[in-house]
């Protein structure tokens, strides 16, 4: 018999490199998918957050900065009967919308915590100590510099890090970057944003009402008993969600930090899982094709069915964080930059303590923070209390410190709590702005200058490789 030709596709590359085990590779894959797609998100979101704040920035600075200023104190409510809740568009921005993106960030930490970098306690010490280095080192810089003054208040906002902004500038790096680094920086940027929030709740409060407390205790008691009748539609929830926000308004707590405690309730197991779907979708499609002449009545129960089993194939809180995460990075953070980065420079005075201000943020971005992480870092790991990544060095961390340094949105989100109005809050703006654009500026340096390009592309896995494991 004549040799068998081979065919077309034979001649394509395996789908591994030579020796490697393809369950590994996509086993490899599936773990790293999901942080892939959120640094990959986060990495575009740092660039569009960059655009808003300069065109932001440009508009308040231009012949038509009324316009600017005008838009967002239009205002905006609700109104039943004898009730009315009016609000200007920028509180709806900011404690509005932002709900969206602490619900967000909620998910990610009650995600990491549960199965993620901060599910083992070695495994989340350095991320932590890292954290509290890179948050008290930044205050106690704005602390020393503003003692005994008015403007002490502010000693918060140097503290976080922007993970949108961060991720962005790691990406300008390239090859540079090991996949060890970006997980590492998300770590830390999430158990930053633990930090802020707990600061926020604590000490950014205004004067607290026992009856706000009710209030959201109610919507809280609703989420929880929801849960167990076993309620999993998302749409469900906004109910109780509303009721919490409302509650942490009249309590005096900013009404942001509902959408974290909703996050934080949110299940973080899938009901049916992969082999739950797989098994309940072959089974719907053998009961169709024994029963092809089935009327579309008969049908319906079956496609309810495998609707479940297609929304509950994976956890909730995966879910929600796929649906939304690109939403709030390319819509509510942008919008929450356009509307609060636009500072009139030409009006700003450094007189008094608002000199002070704008030293104890900018400083504290631009070297409290890479001093507190790197510090911090060597102690944890000297101590013997935690271990750097695998294929980690020093230089590595020094480049995140420096990364670090940006804390754009969340400082912008402190500022505005710090400082409620007048000049004080245009100062800190100015000293975020610039602060986070030196650290990103530095850290770019230091990458390239230090930093050297790898030559394993990321997991393991090359391009053609990675699109057929996909």
């Amino acid at each position: 018999m004549p040799d068998k030709k081979p065919s077309a596709s034979s001649n394509l590359p395996r789908p591994g490199s030579p020796g490697a085990w393809l369950p590994a590779l996509r086993g490899v894959k599936r773990i790293f998918a999901p942080v892939e797609r959120f640094l990959a998100i986060e990495a575009s979101s740092g660039i569009l957050l960059m655009i808003a704040a300069a065109f932001a920035l440009g508009w308040a600075n231009s012949p038509w900065h009324p316009l600017y200023d005008s838009l967002w104190n239009i205002p905006i409510g609700v109104k039943f009967g004898s009730f009315q809740f009016e609000r200007t568009l920028h509180f709806w921005i900011n404690d509005g919308l932002m709900t969206v993106f602490f619900f967000v960030v909620g998910l990610e930490i009650r995600r990491e915590v549960h199965a993620g970098e901060l599910s083992e306690v070695r495994r989340a010490a350095l991320p932590l100590a890292v954290a509290v280095g890179g948050m008290v080192v930044p205050a106690i810089i704005f602390a020393s510099l503003n003692r005994d003054r008015a403007s002490s208040v502010g000693w918060a906002i140097p503290m976080a890090t922007d993970i949108a902004f961060a991720v962005g500038v790691l990406g300008l790096l390239g090859g540079r970057i090991t996949p060890a680094l970006r997980i590492f920086l998300l770590a830390l940027a999430i158990t930053d944003d633990v930090g802020a929030i707990l600061v926020i709740a604590l000490f950014y409060s205004s004067e607290l009402a026992p009856l706000g407390f009710i209030v959201a205790a109610l919507g809280i008691l609703l989420t929880f008993s929801l849960r167990l009748v076993g309620v999993r539609s998302p749409l469900v929830y906004v109910g109780p969600g509303t009721i919490i926000w409302a509650g942490a308004y009249l309590a005096g707590i900013h009404p942001t930090l509902a959408g974290v405690v909703m996050g934080f309730m949110t299940p973080v197991t899938a009901w049916y899982g992969t082999d739950g779907f797989l098994n309940e979708t072959e089974e719907r499609l053998r009961f169709l094709r024994a029963n092809e002449s089935t009327d579309e009545r008969s049908l319906l129960p079956q496609l309810k069915t495998l609707g479940i089993a297609t929304r509950e194939a994976v956890s909730p809180v995966e879910r929600l964080q796929y649906l939304l995460h690109g939403w709030v990075a390319y819509g509510v953070m942008p919008l929450f930059a356009f509307a609060n980065a636009g500072v009139r420079i030409g009006q700003i005075s450094f007189a008094g303590d608002a000199l002070w201000i704008f030293l104890g943020v900018a400083l504290g971005l631009t070297i409290g923070k890479p001093i507190g992480i790197v510090a911090v870092s060597w102690l944890a790991v000297r101590a013997g209390v935690a271990i750097l990544p695998r294929g980690m060095q020093w230089r590595a961390v020094a480049v995140v410190g420096l990364v670090g340094g940006i804390g754009f949105t969340m400082a912008l989100f402190v500022a505005q709590l710090a400082f409620p109005d007048g000049p004080f809050l245009e100062v800190a703006k100015l000293a975020i702005l610039c602060g986070s654009g030196l650290a990103g500026i530095f850290s770019l340096l230091a990458g390239y200058r230090t930093l050297k390009l790898q030559d394993e592309p990321a997991i393991g896995l090359s391009g053609a490789e990675s699109s057929t494991l996909e």
